[in-house]
């Protein structure tokens, strides 16, 4: 991309005070563009990752928001357009992660629930508040997990389902939306050193076995490709799933 490709956009990324959110918020501010973040509970590293964003002349700003709740999710649109008035990328990235066999006689049936509003319900309700003001020929990326594809481990149904939706969603929000030229992909990840899963984590070695590159990746390397996705060079690739995993899926 080149340099400040993306001057004069406005995007939000959720769940950006962290780990791959903050590292696309982050590279997107880099780019030129003003970027507005999620977060649920770590105001802090918020108010952090808007300091880092504002060092590159643009404008920032963090919004708490629970993405499990859709009135809440949707609501971020109306904020970042009152800060920016205008909205030009979305990436959904706010996830949550848990486990468990179908069989298991504890299972936690709310936080189940948890994760698929926020993994789901709540990328539905900021898509569908985000076109209603989006540019034509925005741009939508949706975080996403290789486990959608391959389940390499018992009690990840849960989990991979709700990315398996993000992907169906994908294809079926690129064909909605393609007469406005507005692209919608989704990047699945694998091993990934953040908090959620970091590369020191007590199956960190298993889990770098599996991939051909034989390491995690970095933050900042998921945040590159997204960063191609919502810039000039992408205009021809909508409703595709991108596999950014270090060779997982080869």
């Amino acid at each position: 991309m080149t340099e400040r490709a993306l001057a004069g956009k406005a995007a939000l990324v959720t769940g950006g005070s962290r780990g791959i959110g903050a590292a696309t918020a982050i590279r997107l501010a880099r780019e030129g563009a003003d970027v507005a973040i999620s977060y649920r509970s770590a105001a802090q590293q918020a108010e952090d990752v808007v300091k880092a964003i504002e060092k590159f002349g643009v404008r920032g700003a963090a919004f708490a928001a629970d993405q499990s709740d859709p009135e809440q999710a949707a609501h971020l649109v109306d904020l970042v357009m009152d800060s920016f008035g205008r909205l030009d990328i979305l990436i959904n990235n706010a996830a949550v992660f848990v486990t468990g066999p179908v069989d298991a006689k504890d299972t936690d049936l709310d936080a189940f629930d948890r994760q698929l509003a926020t993994n789901v319900w709540g990328v539905a309700a900021t898509t569908r508040a985000a076109v209603r003001v989006m540019s034509d020929g925005g741009r939508i990326v949706s975080m996403s997990s290789t486990a959608a594809d391959r389940t390499p481990f018992p009690g990840l149904g849960d989990y991979s389902a709700t990315k398996a939706a993000v992907a169906a969603y994908t294809r079926g929000w690129a064909r909605d939306l393609g007469p406005r030229g507005i692209t919608v992909n989704a990047v699945q990840v694998s091993s990934v050193s953040t908090d959620m899963n970091p590369d020191t984590g007590p199956f960190a070695d298993t889990q770098r076995s599996m991939n051909a590159l034989g390491r995690y990746g970095r933050p900042e390397e998921i945040a590159g490709t997204i960063s191609f996705l919502v810039g000039p060079d992408a205009t021809f690739l909508t409703g595709a799933t991108l596999n950014v995993d270090g060779g997982f899926m080869a």
